[in-house]
């Protein structure tokens, strides 16, 4: 069943058999004297327990390890499953459905104990996986920004703390960019707040499409939005800045409204150590001057290191 679920979705050639199997058991068994067969269509039908059990295990192993605690012990139950019904189809085959072999090892009390098994072991691992999905989907909401898909502004300064002090201790550099969405207010005085929310998804379709896996971008509040960009001198910092304004200049939104124009401030560290709200204060002080400036530009401010040594 669980195969099924998985095929049916990615509309895989291994759904017609999973279809074709109940089908094919019943035409079978029709035509197997079922009045007075008690075991009409059998062979099929073990055939296709166990092809389906097969195949529901094997969908269950390629999953990636991490994907879950508790879905490889639902595999090799799966897989169980698989073996006892090749046996039984094998036996059946060989042996009859009334022969000693069949009675004794593959026959319906073995069946039902060893069935009874493993739906105790799928109905706690199935619990268990939506549990897992429930926590992952709360975590997602903890560290995810709903109106744009970026991270909050709690999860980018936890993640963006982290990666200072990996950069420091590699003594590596990073660039942070503060960014600010001009006259955005007006955009939603007049337009309404409709506008201005896909005035800020397409800045952070903009960004997304613009950084590096390794960057980290996040709504730092309101209209305004942060990126940390590891090994990325200032210069380049505000290369990636342009690259974003022209996108969101391109993009095509389907509101009346104009998208704004953005400022950037853009602060650079030095060798070591860096505490991350200093960082944010530098670009902060030159996101100001980019907003007295007359908007619609970057503008980098001193390194930490020249500002602690002025």
């Amino acid at each position: 069943m669980w195969a099924g679920a998985r095929s049916l979705r990615s509309g895989s050639p291994r759904l017609w058999f999973l279809l074709a199997g109940p089908v094919a058991t019943g035409v079978v068994s029709v035509l197997d004297h079922p009045a007075t067969n008690d075991w009409s269509g059998g062979p099929v039908l073990l055939a296709m327990m166990a092809l389906m059990l097969g195949l529901s295990s094997r969908e269950l192993f390629l999953l990636e390890v991490d994907y879950s605690r508790v879905h490889r012990p639902l595999a090799y139950g799966s897989g169980l499953l698989t073996v006892f019904y090749v046996g039984r189809l094998a036996a059946f085959v060989v042996d009859g459905p009334h022969g000693p072999v069949f009675v004794a090892y593959f026959g319906s009390v073995v069946t039902t104990l060893l069935t009874s098994m493993v739906l105790v072991l799928a109905s706690f691992t199935m619990a268990e996986l939506s549990n897992e999905q429930l926590t992952r989907d709360l975590r997602a909401r903890a560290t995810v920004d709903g109106l744009t898909g970026l991270l909050n502004r709690t999860a980018f300064m936890d993640l963006a703390e982290n990666e200072l002090r990996r950069l420091g201790n590699a003594r590596t550099t990073a660039s942070l960019v503060l960014a600010d969405l001009d006259h955005f207010k007006a955009v939603n005085d007049q337009y309404g707040h409709a506008a201005g929310d896909v005035a800020l998804q397409a800045f952070a379709a903009a960004c997304t499409a613009s950084v590096r896996s390794t960057d980290l971008v996040g709504r730092y509040g309101g209209e305004e939005f942060v990126l940390l960009l590891p090994g990325v001198s200032p210069e380049r910092a505000g290369e990636m800045a342009a690259t974003i304004s022209r996108r969101l200049q391109e993009a095509q939104p389907n509101v009346e409204a104009r998208l704004p124009t953005v400022s950037y401030g853009i602060a650079s560290t030095g060798p070591g150590r860096v505490d991350l709200q200093a960082l944010i204060a530098s670009a902060d002080a030159a996101l100001y001057r980019a907003k007295t400036l007359g908007r619609d530009r970057s503008v980098l401010a001193a390194s930490l290191r020249e500002e602690q040594t002025a």
